[in-house]
């Protein structure tokens, strides 16, 4: 599977983002999250990015704010995994 970097905004920046939510899947053991919450795993360049965030501090991508939920730093990429609860 080939993977695209698509341009996010992240806290007003933009940015290269590659978004792999095959990934995000496999790390939820195969179970997709319910209707009223989306999530999203994707990597970029950690010095593309605002200083790093715990879970539960929020992040705004695409201007929309979003809970974090895991990030990980890596040899200059992260991996951030972030969830947005939609309003039904």
């Amino acid at each position: 599977m080939a993977y695209f970097g698509i341009e996010a905004t992240v806290e007003g920046n933009k940015i290269l983002v590659v978004v792999d939510n095959d990934e995000l899947k496999k790390r939820q053991g195969g179970q997709d999250f319910a209707i009223a919450e989306s999530a999203t795993l994707f990597y970029a360049l950690t010095e593309d990015l605002p200083k790093r965030r715990i879970p539960g501090q929020n992040i705004n991508i695409n201007g929309r704010e979003c809970i974090i939920d895991d990030w990980q730093e890596d040899m200059g990429i992260s991996t951030i995994t972030v969830r947005e609860n939609i309003l039904i």
